[in-house]
């Protein structure tokens, strides 16, 4: 629930707003003389106003009831109808608004943009960096594409402003023009450190500057435009389409009319080709556009469409430039009527998606969107088909299906020539058809009228081989031969169709990813097909075959050589250099077999040894060509290629290989082997999609992406499970049956993955390849002409191991073979040397180790200038020039670090264009850094930013070293711990580095770079992926809201704090925006991986779009800021000031509102939880009212079977709901916060409905009524641990901790929902309540000790004082328990249990506060052992107590065994809260302040007093050696009174915990503390006359304080042994709880604990007495007194001992030996004393000799001796008179001397 006031308070606010909206369009109804618009204003204002009333009622309601959170629902569900209504009413007006708004800003970016692409190339000439020169070349050609669109929707939405598309025109260039102008700004800042011309350097950064700050305000007003104006996407689209439809009929009616004519620079190549790759672009759109309509998303699907009719606009402009460019009328009428039928079509889709978005549940709107798409595909197929050179190619196609047709009806040929000349005809053809094949891969690059010819010929060559086969086939007699021929040649036609349709795809989009590499494998699958009908169909000799096809392979694989332009595969560089090296094993191991087979004549071995060859051969050109490509794109002169969200030509050569595994799984002449090998690359490749769909999956922000690629992975998944089992039953049977069986399963998996290839065709996903220069070709021409030298040789090879096969005894054809594997052995070895020497980033590495130590040596150079003063100011820029070149430059460096780590351990082929990038920024790094430290005056910063700089230079020269060692080669894994060593060296050292520039950037209140950190935080909020922690694992929004909420709130804090300094303190403000620039970056960061985890697309954008209009403010505060800073007293900035703040507060709850949204689920679950806490508190109060005996039902009559229906019924419905509240945690986050309150709702009634139940029992079973209710209360709490688990849980992964957790507590939940319904149906049951009640004791215990042992802080805080009075109750249940266990009675039982449970609870519960508590982790973790061994131990009692409720001739002597191990368990429990008690008492009461007397330097007071001290303090003064006055004030009350409270003098426990023996080794100390004392008063005599002692000598005072503090230690742990014998005592019967009287032995009427008190009283009375004499406040009567009340209290206790302990104990010996001690030292201060007493009495009496005055003197005397005998007597009858009372009232002496009650008079007793 929300705060109900706040809620009110904005209702009315918003109530006052929308009156007075109303009022203003009800006034502009009345000026409008149109009375359609007046009557549309009219119902906008009643509706306006319906809503308005609908939320003031709720108000109201709210405001009635404000803890009911059904009111409060009801409210916000008002305020949202409210804001529809009013977006209804004010929609034109806003929408106007905001177009005008998107007007001006367009105008602003495309203004920046060409100013900044001006700069870009006037940098050019001085860039020193042609990486970063050519990267923003590319980047300015890009943009300035765009401007033109930019501007014409401009124009548009100006011209026409009332027009849906005009409007719609301009939003889609704005959002175009957003990410192409950010890659803009990013590499004009990357490019200013290395431009040489300050001026142009400079005049690139403003540039820059002011672009990023129009792209700000442009993505802003475009995205509240989408917003107002993204319903009509959809409508607009369609009506697009129409408008493209009408303009296609005047095409075909111009062109009819001859007046169709060529735009400038319109050919028909180029139009031919824009019209083969926007077909592409159609399709990919479409697909978008089925994913966004089967979710139902209106936005992405009004996106989608818009896409999808602008790349239709495009198809329309190439389908005129081809009409326009050909003389051919009937291609012109063609290709024009094919994209009007592709226009209708789409009408069609997008008039489906529209229904199917609003219905997304409705099957047949699904099916009838998919035969429209399938509609729409099959013409832009016919569209393409018009082509010239596509149409031949569809001829041909059409040729062979016929020619495969004919296959089927078995038709041979009549021929009359022998076998063996249709055989030398098939080899014939089938060489034409080979070479027909490489003249269609050749053509499909150039022109189309090549690619019309080149298949011309392939399509003859093709009907001459299948008429050849045919004619074979016919003379095979053997009928299964015969059938396999047939099957060959159908796969033949099958793969010339795929080979012809690839051909037609390269040379409609000759740039499509993989595209040349599909053509290349098609045609290889062409050979291969050729090979295996020659093989069936040949007879030629052994190996003859082989041979042939192992040429036919071999050459097959040369055009891989030609042009290595595109990856082959995925192999690294270091993969493809062990291929090489296995394969060139192969390959020796092969020619050896070939000439050893040869020679001896086994021609079965010297085929397999031909077939070992080709393999291995082809296996090496293949990881040449990879190998070389990889060398291409490596070399520092291509342009290194920038990653998409998926690899699209690894997702085309996965479709490419699994097709081709399909294709040999239903072939019927594979066998087992090839089947296998089938299964494998299917399961590889489908493996490596579905973990490819899960990484896009989590790096897209656009929801219906990331939810399809998740369905495609599953789709995927699922098709390759069903295949894999038709695979393992055709293993097992290889029938026709299974064969048809698996071809059937492997079609849902070609179209699962053609499905998932197209929509992975996107441009939104795509990546931009490498581009391979001339210079890189130059460095793959070793590499290429090896694999050719290759290629030449082992043809040659075969060529004449062929010659061999047939005659081995030719020796002139040994020698050539000899030659020909010596050139094929030289040329590996070739390929292996220039693999190796080719080893990408090596060079690279190379030269920037040279320049780092360049850049080293002239900072050493500027660090001596510096310290000798003779550095040379730099003129050419300022210091804050500089300043914010080093920033720049810095960041660069930092977003480098990554990559280089990351090549340098698994991408050889990236790693030298990073390392290069990384060392081209480290040179404008140090100049900026000298120049810095140039314009700085301070010595020690300038040195302290060069050793910085140095720093930086040095990581990076270690990480290049290491990452040279590395060489990007995955298993160089003992480089790779250097390489994240140096990344993470490099990465700190950056970050000081910043440190260090911002703060000096803070103090010199320069803004600019804050500025540019929010505009790039600002920019990197629309990035796809989220921000990547190393080391991290996936986050919930759970988590990134936490953090975003955490930056948030510092955000206000600051903007409210800058208001302040402005006024006071302007200096401030700089650190204050500083702060507020940080925590930006971290709101914008997080924001990320919000948006990508929220799962829901509204929400996600609300987010993005806040978080970017919260930056927007932040950067108007921080400029504002910045001006009052510079004029402080300028009032205009200050006010300006306050407003942005004011404006800033306001953002910051818009991102707030926009978190809170995303996790309705979590809120939900943390109200579930506080009302369920609620729950808990109503039903402990509740539990109270039935111990009292006072919960009496509501009617007299009602019984317990009136309730029971009702509590089972509503414990089941609990029971579904923890269900569903389970089940929501991998669901939505409405979905959750449904089940979180549907749970809340459960459980109150069942809390109401078992209250009530356990009134109607009746106040006379009070304990069964307190029985059930903590049942319910048992389900209540494992509830609330259920909802907390629920909600870590929400959004996290199966394998995730959390979700462990999760299933701990459902199961926990269960249980105790089943133990409720157990306590339901046996309450009324007498014979087993008891039972009943111990065993739900016994699950609460051990439910209690699992959250005691979870890391979940305490519910509450506690002190050790709270622990000791917790300790109490389980002395009781204990003795309640054994007594039950002895009765056997079940009322016993269930107060015992209901007892018991509650004590172990509660100290549980406080045990665990007060050890949380503790600063000691070593005491923290004893005690909760403790707390956890006595709650164990009074678990193991309850259990014995079950044991004999449920079978009473159980033996009962083990309950006497377990009291002890309790009671023992809670003495120790006791000791240690005690110790922290002490602990906390120390703490608490001494209070250490140091404060300065006076201004001068180093005079100081220390002030030294106790908490809630009344007394003065006491004041010393003195100064030490250097001459500084000192002050100490200290309180003296405490240096009595403060105790250890059972410490040792250094703090600790005695080891073991033997209490008597930690006493004796007190009372010893204590003993000889006394004696000391004794001694000093023994010396303490004057000579003649009395003297004062000197300070020096004042030690009496701190021994006797020694002795006080030891006795008290050891008083404090007798007090505790006695404490806890007594416990013992009561526990085990021996005696009772109460007081003793009259009649009992007074000296031992409280046990051991009276008489420790008694010894503790005597110690203290002889301390102050001490004090007192010492200080001459008192004679030395006292002190004896008070030594020999020691001595009688000790003597007591010693007798108290020996009468309740065994005599013959080690301990009681221990303890009479130290009391002997103590009565010892005690003598001897009694006689020190007496002995000063008689000394000072004779050594100072004055005798007066005159008569009349020595008569006076004896009379007074006498006088004295009177008087004091009467005082005596009087004592000694006050004496006697309260022993009697005290005897009376049943209390042992505690003043008394003696250690017996008879009368003694000085107090001595023997020990």
């Amino acid at each position: 629930m929300g705060n109900a006031s706040e809620m009110v308070k904005q209702a009315r606010i918003l109530a006052q707003a929308t009156s007075q909206l109303v009022n203003a369009i009800k006034g502009e109804a009345e000026e409008s003389q149109d009375s359609d618009l007046q009557k549309r204003l009219l119902a906008a204002a009643k509706l306006l106003a319906d809503a308005t009333a609908r939320m003031v009622e709720a108000a109201k309601g709210c405001a009635t009831s404000p803890n009911d959170a059904e009111q409060q629902q009801k409210l916000r569900k008002a305020a949202e109808d409210l804001r529809s209504a009013t977006n209804a009413a004010a929609q034109n007006a806003l929408r106007k608004k905001l177009l005008i708004r998107l007007e001006l800003a367009a105008k602003q970016a495309a203004a920046a943009a060409t100013q900044d692409i001006a700069a870009a190339q006037k940098a050019g000439s001085s860039n020193t960096n042609p990486a970063s020169q050519q990267e923003l070349v590319n980047y300015c050609r890009e943009t300035a594409d765009l401007i033109p669109k930019l501007v014409q929707g401009i124009k548009g939405s100006m011209n026409d402003p009332d027009n849906p598309q005009s409007q719609l025109a301009l939003i889609s260039a704005s959002q175009k023009f957003l990410q192409p102008a950010a890659k803009l700004v990013s590499s004009s800042k990357a490019a200013v450190p290395t431009v040489s011309d300050q001026a142009t350097a400079m005049q690139l950064g403003n540039a820059s500057k002011n672009l990023q700050s129009a792209l700000g305000e442009l993505r802003s007003a475009a995205g509240k435009a989408q917003e107002a104006c993204g319903s009509l996407e959809l409508d607009s689209a369609i009506e697009t389409i129409s408008q493209l439809d009408e303009h296609l009929k005047i095409i075909k009616r111009t062109a009819f009319e001859s007046r169709l004519r060529p735009l400038p620079g319109e050919t028909a190549e180029g139009s031919a080709l824009k019209l083969g790759s926007t077909s592409k672009q159609v399709g990919s759109s479409m697909a978008q556009l089925l994913s966004a309509a089967a979710q139902g998303d209106d936005n992405y699907t009004g996106i989608a469409a818009r896409d999808t009719a602008n790349s239709l606009r495009t198809l329309a402009e190439a389908v005129r430039g081809v009409a326009a460019t050909t003389e051919d009328r009937e291609i012109q009428e063609r290709i024009i009527e094919a994209s009007r039928c592709v226009m209708s079509k789409s009408i069609l889709l997008l008039e489906e998606a529209k229904k199917a978005v609003n219905n997304p549940n409705n099957p047949d709107n699904q099916r009838k969107l998919a035969q429209v798409a399938k509609a729409v595909s099959h013409a832009l197929n016919d569209c393409i088909s018009c082509l010239p050179g596509q149409r031949d190619v569809d001829s041909v196609i059409r040729v062979i299906s016929s020619k495969s047709q004919e296959l089927s009806y078995a038709r041979y040929p009549e021929t009359k020539k022998t076998f063996a000349d249709v055989q030398l005809d098939l080899n014939n053809t089938a060489a034409i058809l080979n070479e027909a094949t490489g003249e269609v891969v050749t053509a499909s690059q150039g022109p189309p009228a090549g690619l019309a010819h080149a298949s011309e010929k392939y399509g003859d060559a093709y009907g001459d081989f299948m008429d050849s086969g045919m004619t074979i086939a016919g003379l095979t007699k053997e009928g299964e031969l015969q059938g396999q021929m047939v099957t060959s040649m159908k796969n033949i036609s099958m793969v010339s169709s795929r080979f012809l349709l690839a051909a037609k795809s390269v040379s409609a989009d000759p740039n499509a990813p993989n595209a040349k590499n599909q053509l290349a494998a098609a045609a290889r699958a062409v050979t291969e097909s050729i090979n295996h009908l020659l093989n069936l169909c040949s007879t030629s000799a052994p190996g003859q075959k082989e041979c042939d096809s192992a040429l036919r392979r071999i050459r097959a694989m040369r055009p891989m050589l030609e042009n290595p332009s595109e990856p082959m595969n995925d192999a690294t560089y270091y993969e493809c250099l062990d291929t090489v090296m296995d394969n060139s094993k192969h390959l020796g191991v092969a020619m050896t077999g070939i000439a050893n087979t040869a020679k001896k004549g086994e021609l079965e071995d010297f085929g397999k040894a031909v077939k070992e060859v080709a393999d291995a051969v082809c296996a090496l050109i293949e990881a040449a060509a990879q190998s070389a490509y990889l060398v291409g794109i490596a070399d520092s002169s291509s342009e290194a290629g920038r990653p998409g969200l998926v690899d699209q030509a690894q997702f085309a050569r996965a479709s490419q290989s699994i097709q081709t595994a399909c294709q040999n799984l239903t072939n019927p002449a594979s066998t087992q082997q090839q089947v296998l090998q089938s299964a494998t690359i299917i399961a590889k490749h489908t493996s490596s999609l579905c973990n490819s769909c899960r990484i896009a999956s989590s790096k897209t922000t656009n929801p219906v992406a990331k939810r399809q690629f998740v369905q495609s992975a599953k789709d995927v998944a699922n098709a390759t499970a069903n295949l894999v089992k038709a695979i393992k039953v055709l293993d097992s049977d290889y029938s026709d049956t299974n064969r048809a069986h698996c071809a059937q399963a492997t079609r849902p998996l070609i179209d699962a993955v053609d499905n998932l290839t197209v929509f992975a065709s996107s441009p939104e996903f795509a990546s931009i390849p490498a581009k391979i220069s001339q210079e890189a070709k130059l460095a793959q021409e070793p590499i290429t002409s090896a694999g050719k030298t290759m290629i030449d040789g082992s043809c040659c090879m075969i060529t004449a191991a062929k010659s061999l096969s047939v005659n081995p005894k030719d020796p002139p054809t040994w020698q050539l073979l000899a030659a020909h594997s010596k050139n094929v052995s030289d040329s590996i070895k070739k390929l292996v040397t220039s693999i190796r020497d080719k080893a990408p980033g090596q060079r690279e590495c190379d030269e920037a180790i040279y320049k780092i130590n360049v850049v080293i040596k002239s900072l050493d150079h500027a660090s001596l200038s510096a310290v000798g003063q003779n550095l040379a100011p730099r003129t050419h820029n300022s210091l804050q020039g500089f300043q914010e070149h080093m920033v720049s430059t810095t960041n660069e460096i930092m977003e480098c670090v990554e990559d280089v780590r990351v090549s340098g351990r698994t991408e050889a082929e990236r790693l030298g264009h990073y390392v290069t990038k990384l060392t081209v920024f480290l040179e404008p790094l140090a100049d900026a850094s000298i120049g810095c430290a140039s314009k700085t005056m301070n010595t020690r910063r300038q040195m302290a930013l060069l050793e910085q700089t140095k720093t930086v230079g040095e990581c990076a020269l270690q990480l290049v070293h290491s990452v040279k060692e590395g060489g990007g080669n995955p298993k160089a894994t003992q480089a790779h711990e250097a390489i994240d060593e140096g990344a993470d060296s490099l990465k700190e050292s950056l970050n000081d580095l910043l440190d260090t520039l911002d703060e000096a950037a803070t103090e010199a209140g320069a803004v600019t770079v804050m500025l540019d950190q929010i505009n790039k935080a600002i920019i990197k909020t629309e990035d796809r992926a989220p921000a990547r922690r190393d080391g991290a694992e996936e986050r919930d929004f759970v988590e990134y809201q936490t953090n975003m909420t955490n930056s948030l709130k510092e955000i206000s804090r600051v903007a409210n704090d800058m208001v302040g300094k402005s006024t006071s303190d302007p200096s401030a403000l700089s650190v204050l925006s500083h702060s507020m620039t940080t925590h930006y970056s971290i709101v914008a960061t997080e924001s990320r991986g919000a948006i990508t985890s929220c799962g829901n697309p509204e929400i996600g954008q609300r987010i993005r779009q806040t978080v970017q209009d919260l930056g927007t403010a932040c950067v108007h505060q921080v400029r504002c800021a910045g001006d009052v800073q510079n004029s402080p007293s300028d009032t205009f900035t200050q006010k300006e000031l306050v407003e942005s703040s004011r404006i800033i507060n306001e953002k910051v709850t818009y991102v707030l509102s926009a978190l809170q949204a995303g996790s309705r689920g979590t809120q939900a679950c943390i109200n579930a939880a506080s009302t369920v806490s609620g729950i808990i508190g109503d039903l402990d109060t509740t539990i109270l009212f039935a111990t009292a005996g006072t919960l009496h039902p509501d009617k007299e009559q009602e019984t317990f079977s009136d309730h029971r229906e009702g509590i089972l019924k509503t414990a089941k419905a609990l029971v579904e709901d923890t269900k569903t509240l389970v089940a929501g945690a991998a669901s939505s986050q409405e979905q959750l916060a449904a089940a979180a309150q549907s749970a809340v709702r459960t459980i109150t009634r069942l809390a109401d409905v078992v209250k009530f139940g356990a009134a109607s029992l009746g106040t006379d079973n009070s304990e069964a009524q307190v029985l059930l209710i903590n049942a319910v209360k048992d389900v209540a709490l494992a509830l609330g641990d259920l909802i907390s688990a629920t909600k870590n849980a929400s959004g996290k992964n199966v394998h995730d901790p959390a979700m462990a957790g999760l299933k701990d507590s459902a199961k926990v939940m269960v249980t105790n929902v089943t133990s409720l319904l157990k306590t339901v149906k046996t309450v009324e049951d007498e014979s087993a309540r008891g039972t009943r009640a111990v065993e739900s004791a016994i699950s609460a215990i051990n439910s209690e000790l699992k959250s005691y042992e979870s890391a979940e802080p305490p519910r509450r805080k506690a002190k050790a004082e709270d622990l000791i009075n917790s300790t109490r109750p389980i002395t009781s249940a204990t003795a309640r328990t054994v007594a039950a266990g002895n009765s056997g009675q079940q009322h016993d039982a269930i107060v015992a249990a209901n007892m018991g449970r509650k004590a172990v609870v509660d100290m549980l519960a406080t045990c665990k506060a007060v050890a949380s508590s503790s600063e000691n982790e070593e005491s923290r973790q004893k005690l909760m052992a403790v707390g956890r061994d006595a709650a164990a131990q009074y678990t193991s009692l309850l259990q014995l107590l079950h044991e004999i409720m449920r079978d009473p001739s159980s033996p009962k002597s083990e309950l006497i065994i377990v009291s002890r191990r309790i009671a023992s368990s809670i003495t120790e429990l006791m000791q240690y809260a005690e110790y922290m008690q002490d602990e906390e008492s120390y703490h608490s009461e001494l209070t250490i302040q140091t404060r300065p007397r006076s201004t001068r330097f180093g005079e100081h007071e220390i002030i030294v007093s106790r908490a809630n001290s009344n007394r003065p303090p006491e004041l010393y003064e003195w100064k030490d050696d250097a001459g500084v006055q000192h002050r100490l004030m200290t309180r003296r009350d405490f240096s009595v009174t403060t105790s250890a409270g059972g410490l040792r003098k250094d703090g600790d426990w005695p080891e073991g915990g033997d209490l008597n023996m930690f006493a004796e080794r007190e009372l010893l100390d204590a003993a000889a503390s006394i004696e000391a004392a004794s001694k000093k008063l023994a010396m303490m005599r004057p000579a003649n006359v009395r003297p004062k002692e000197n300070e020096s000598d004042m030690n009496f005072e701190e021994q006797i304080l020694e002795a006080a503090k030891s006795l008290t230690s050891a008083i404090g742990a007798l007090i505790k042994s006695a404490t806890a014998a007594q416990r013992e005592l009561v526990i085990m019967g021996k005696i009772s709880g109460g007081s003793h009287y009259a009649a009992d032995d007074s000296q031992w009427s409280q046990g051991l604990i009276s008489a420790a008190q008694l010894v503790a009283a005597a110690t203290q009375s002889l301390c102050e007495a001490a004090n007192a004499v010492v200080q001459g406040m008192a004679g030395e009567e006292k002190l004896i007194s008070a030594a020999k009340q020691v001595a009688s209290s000790t003597a007591q206790l010693l007798v108290a001992c020996k009468v309740k302990m065994d005599p013959d104990s080690p301990t009681m010996a221990r303890l009479q030996t130290a009391g002997n001690a103590v009565k010892r030292a005690s003598d001897l201060l009694v006689r020190a004393a007496q002995e000063t007493q008689d000394w000072e009495t004779d050594r100072y009496i004055l005798i007066n000799k005159r008569m009349v005055g020595g008569i006076a003197q004896e009379i007074m005397a006498q006088e004295d001796i009177l008087r004091k005998e009467r005082e005596l007597q009087e004592a000694r009858f006050r004496l006697v008179a309260i022993r009697k009372a005290k005897y009376k009232e049943g209390e042992g002496p505690s003043d008394s001397e003696g250690a017996t009650g008879g009368p003694y008079t000085d107090g001595e007793s023997d020990f």
